[in-house]
């Protein structure tokens, strides 16, 4: 355990609750001290939820401890099951609760309770929030399930090869989207796109999992033909498992951009008999025209740098390449679990990836490569800013300002337009502001009026009567103050703010 400012990643228990709150009739009992307990903050204030989270507490204290505070755990769970009657209980602890060793699964085991438990062990001090979440998702699906998994491998073993189809199959194919979650990236809008794009071809969603899901709804994941994994670092072990005990097959292509949407369509034609020709019209999205229009001819060549989970790092790469027509000079991701699928996607740019989870490891590498772009999480939007270069966050950990109220998916071909929208804002933000910068020396655009939007510049503090001194823009100029006069740092100032920092290096 590493003692920060920051972190990527909450620890295991986080991602629990992420699953918890994302399902209907399951709730989730944390054995936690009093200060554990922010649950509701994380939920209703970030992503704005309209009911609390489905979390309760043992909560215990200080002078707890010289105590019985498994005594505290059953009288939690009692409580629990009175007063909310769930489908499902789920029991586990927080990473302090964790040294206690009171072990809140077992004893939740041994108390003969009128509902089905799921004990999650989820070692707080080895892993993370994305890899509890899988866990925890796995657990439920496989605790559920375990024993039908076993029924139809005997089923399989002496079917006829005559018996085709299920009866629940009958009509339209239809698919399981796997790994959307509370407190994910842009879940809500890209399940109700994917939605309309399997509509599209006809394919039916028979359920969605965990996000709005029941435990009867778990209980019908086997009757879908095919799982689309989502997001892997939350579905993967579930399709991998699913496959394996019920033969169906997996969707791994991550439908974001307009390449990666097309080849979604494309892997699904190849599971499913179905025509997704129509589909593939690339007119469906607006972002090839405007990638080809004179307007966003300025964009091309962009240096761009990428971080965030392996699941949108590795699309964003792609899109910014290939689709509007930037130069990728760094990708990186928190997600080490993925860390192979990032290093291969950044050696085909011909760059070294970056895998941390330190906010300053990355910190250092932008402000080395000094790109235009930085795509990125909610830290490394405070990077950039304060380097003055423009940013857009693709990934989670987000603010509730990337949560928004109106439909913004980032997958299907709807998310490829908002993609457009959201990247291309800050670079055109950046323009303007160099524009304005050129003609500060006008009455209109004085310093003291300068736009605040990539936080580059500082507002003038001296008295009116002191000549006007030389503002340093970004942490390369200050380290290098001492070697430049007023002068010289007034010329340097003529010089784009996206490309100044490489200028005063050489």
């Amino acid at each position: 355990m590493e003692l920060t400012l920051w972190t990527y990643e909450g620890p295991p228990h986080v991602g629990a609750m992420r699953v918890a709150t994302s399902m209907d009739g399951v709730h989730y009992v944390l054995h936690a001290p009093q200060g554990d307990t922010y649950a509701d903050l994380l939920f209703t204030m970030i992503e704005r939820r309209d009911h609390r989270p489905h979390v309760s507490y043992t909560t215990f204290q200080a002078r707890d401890l010289g105590g019985d505070t498994a005594s505290l755990v059953r009288k939690t769970i009692e409580e629990t099951v009175e007063r909310f009657a769930p489908d499902l209980l789920l029991v586990g602890e927080s990473c302090t609760a964790e040294l206690i060793q009171d072990q809140p699964g077992a004893l939740a085991a041994g108390m003969d309770l009128a509902v089905p438990i799921v004990p999650l062990e989820l070692p707080s001090y080895s892993k993370k929030e994305n890899w509890g979440a899988s866990e925890t998702l796995y657990s439920i699906v496989r605790g559920l399930l375990r024993g039908r998994a076993e029924a139809a491998r005997a089923t399989e073993a002496t079917a006829s090869e005559e018996d085709d189809r299920d009866p629940a199959h009958a009509g339209r194919p239809s698919v399981n989207l796997i790994g959307p979650s509370a407190m994910g990236f842009r879940c809500r809008d890209d399940v109700e796109e994917i939605r309309r794009l399997l509509d599209s071809v006809g394919v039916d969603t028979n359920v969605v999992a965990p996000l709005g899901a029941t435990v009867a709804d778990i209980l019908r994941l086997p009757a879908a033909d095919a799982n689309v994994c989502l997001y892997p670092e939350i579905a993967d072990t579930t399709c991998r498992w699913l496959e394996r005990s019920f033969g169906q097959p997996t969707l791994r292509t991550v439908p974001i951009g307009v390449g990666a949407t097309r080849d979604f369509l494309k892997e699904l034609a190849e599971i499913l008999p179905i025509d997704v020709g129509p589909a593939l019209d690339p007119s469906r999205s607006r972002l090839p025209w405007y990638s080809r229009s004179v307007d966003s001819t300025y964009l091309t060549n962009k240096r761009v740098f990428v971080f965030g989970d392996a699941t949108h790092a590795l699309a964003a790469a792609r899109v910014a390449q290939e689709e509007f027509g930037f130069e990728v000079v760094g990708l990186g991701t928190y997600s080490r679990q993925f860390a192979r699928d990032v290093r291969a996607a950044a050696e085909k740019l011909g760059i070294e990836a970056l895998i941390t989870d330190d906010y300053l490891e990355v910190e250092r590498q932008v402000e080395a490569l000094q790109p235009e772009l930085v795509l990125g999480t909610q830290m490394e939007r405070h990077i950039a800013k304060r380097m003055g270069i423009g940013c857009a966050v693709i990934s989670g950990p987000f603010h509730v300002q990337d949560h928004p109220a109106r439909y913004s998916p980032q997958m299907g071909f709807e998310g490829a337009n908002v993609l457009f929208d959201t990247w291309v804002h800050p670079l055109v933000m950046g323009l303007e502001e160099h524009l304005l910068a050129m003609f500060r020396d006008d009455f209109e655009f004085s310093e003291e009026a300068r736009p605040s939007h990539l936080g580059a510049g500082k507002r003038a503090t001296a008295a009116p009567s002191a000549p006007p001194a030389a503002t340093i823009d970004s942490p390369v100029e200050e380290a290098a103050a001492d070697l430049w006069t007023p002068d010289a740092r007034n010329e340097l100032k003529k010089i784009p703010f996206f490309v100044r920092g490489k200028a005063q290096r050489n």
